[in-house]
């Protein structure tokens, strides 16, 4: 028998550098859709500045209809919201229905300052602070470690960096930790190399895996990862998103549909049937062409 898998499906990843703003009633209802399709764990919201990502500005306003949307089972789906300070903490905290505060680590120290201008300890700081008062309000707490397979900015960078980062984090509370390939760069054959490296030194914390890639190379990085060890696999439907650092156009998400079919030829259930996922990858599809699209150019009279 396998061991069971966790699937996070990830529209806030692949919605937020839209160009196009979807409405905020359209949103409601994908991820309304998608969570009675099955899907159970929806990184769905975000808490951070408007002004830098307006695409989540109305993270709250999805929230307050969301909060009671129930899986086929009955039970309430895990909704993540994203945090990258004290102030998005303290939103996410108010918002009824947001179960996970996720936050990304960077071992990059650049990234990390031009991602949420803060040092390494400023940053060590917050996740203090995030572990003590999601734990108050009996909230769970995931961690993303940034730049985890390495980055293009010429720092210094190894498993042993990706580890002393884990053992801290698994020293303040965290328990679970998501090793993010932010920039798309890492080959299946460093996800393998990384996630064995590292998969033993934190017993008890949960590593997942939130991975880019160009779509040819999507499949054997799931499989990388899951013969490897990994068990959490973040994914977004059709592949959309992925980070715009990454500097190739195709490089986005690793698809939901890819990860599930990959798992499923190594005869792994996720709890996600074939007709739930086709459905999600329709709904997803004709989101892609309404706001991922730009605008054909206007033709000349």
């Amino acid at each position: 028998m396998t061991e069971p898998v966790t699937i996070v499906e990830c529209p806030r990843d692949a919605w937020q550098g839209l160009a196009h703003i979807i409405p905020t009633e359209e949103k409601i209802r994908y991820l309304s859709r998608i969570i009675s399709l099955g899907f159970r764990h929806v990184d769905a919201v975000s808490f951070v500045s408007p002004k830098h990502v307006p695409q989540m500005a109305d993270s709250e306003a999805v929230m307050q209809q969301l909060s009671n949307v129930r899986l086929p089972s009955g039970e309430a789906p895990e909704i993540i919201g994203i945090v990258v300070n004290a102030q998005g903490l303290g939103r996410a905290l108010a918002t009824a229905g947001v179960t996970t505060i996720g936050y990304p680590y960077s071992v990059s120290a650049y990234f990390r300052r031009a991602n949420a201008n803060m040092s390494r300890d400023e940053s060590r700081t917050l996740v203090e602070k995030l572990q003590r008062e999601t734990k108050a309000a009996e909230r769970k707490l995931v961690v993303y470690i940034s730049m985890a397979f390495g980055n293009p900015y010429d720092e210094p960078w190894g498993p042993e960096i990706v580890e002393d980062a884990l053992i801290w984090l698994k020293d303040v509370g965290v328990r679970t930790v998501s090793l993010a390939d932010t920039v798309g760069t890492a080959t299946p054959e460093d996800v393998a190399h990384l996630y064995r490296a590292v998969r033993n030194c934190v017993a008890g914390v949960e590593i997942g895996v939130h991975l880019h890639s160009r779509p040819e190379r999507a499949a054997e990085k799931v499989l990388a990862a899951y013969e490897a060890g990994c068990r959490r696999f973040d994914g977004a439907l059709t592949g959309l998103g992925g980070c715009p650092f990454a500097g190739d156009q195709l490089v986005g998400n690793i698809p939901t549909e890819t990860v599930l079919a990959t798992l499923a030829a190594r005869g792994v259930s996720t709890g996600i049937d074939t007709k739930s996922l086709a459905v999600a990858c329709a709904m997803t599809g004709e989101f892609r062409e309404k706001y991922a699209h730009e605008p054909e150019p206007a033709k000349p009279n």
